[in-house]
């Protein structure tokens, strides 16, 4: 009976160490998942907020220099353009050459022809005048008019002139929007194209053409 005993004694012995060895790796399971949840979450969210940070700053970086420039690069492009146009020629656009019946209409719907002639001792409003104002005028509408200045022996007279594209340089007499073709050592009076029904007179001066200035 007494090895009987020994050998309930025996089982019971390893049934209780295998009891609190299974209590034991229970508890060190549970408490090595935790620490290692614990320490996997804080070593990843460390990780993962370095890395989208970086991700982040890297991407945010690059659009927001490209927007910025492609911004930048526009916005200076116009503004640029615009001061560079203004210091240029003073207006947005560029003066072209005109064709002959595109001048002699432009003529046709200018005013200045209806302006009053006054004369004094410095003029009032005279012939320089009248094609002053027809050149600025063309050039509001973007065409190029010269200001033309034919040389008396005593005295002068101012004209306009377009470079026409189909017709070469035409002059015209701002006061009534007549062609003029001026030749030196013609008088101007016989240079003048007069309207149907007029004609003109030799003036009480001497009006032979000495010289001509084609002023752009």
């Amino acid at each position: 009976m007494k090895w009987l005993k020994r050998i309930l004694i025996s089982l019971a012995i390893l049934i209780l160490a295998g009891l609190g060895g299974f209590i034991v790796y229970g508890a060190a399971y549970s408490e090595g998942e935790a620490a290692g949840y614990d320490n996997g979450y804080s070593v990843g969210q460390e990780a993962g907020y370095d890395l989208g940070k970086q991700d982040g700053y890297d991407e945010g970086y690059v659009s927001g220099k490209e927007d910025g420039y492609s911004e930048g690069y526009d916005l200076g492009k116009e503004d640029g353009y615009e001061e560079g146009a203004q210091a240029g020629l003073g207006h947005g656009y560029t003066l072209r050459d005109t064709t002959y019946k595109e001048a002699v209409t432009f003529l046709k719907q200018d005013k200045t022809d209806q302006n009053k002639y006054v004369e004094d001792t410095y003029g009032v409003y005279v012939c320089s005048h009248f094609a002053r104002d027809v050149g600025n005028n063309a050039e509001d509408q973007g065409l190029r008019c010269a200001f033309v200045e034919l040389r008396y022996p005593e005295q002068g007279h101012a004209i306009i002139a377009f470079d026409t594209i189909d017709e070469g340089l035409v002059y015209f007499e701002p006061r009534t929007d007549e062609r003029a073709k001026p030749v030196i050592g013609k008088n101007y009076y016989e240079c003048v194209e007069p309207k149907p029904g007029y004609y003109y007179e030799q003036p009480s001066y001497d009006d032979t053409i000495m010289d001509i200035l084609v002023i752009w």
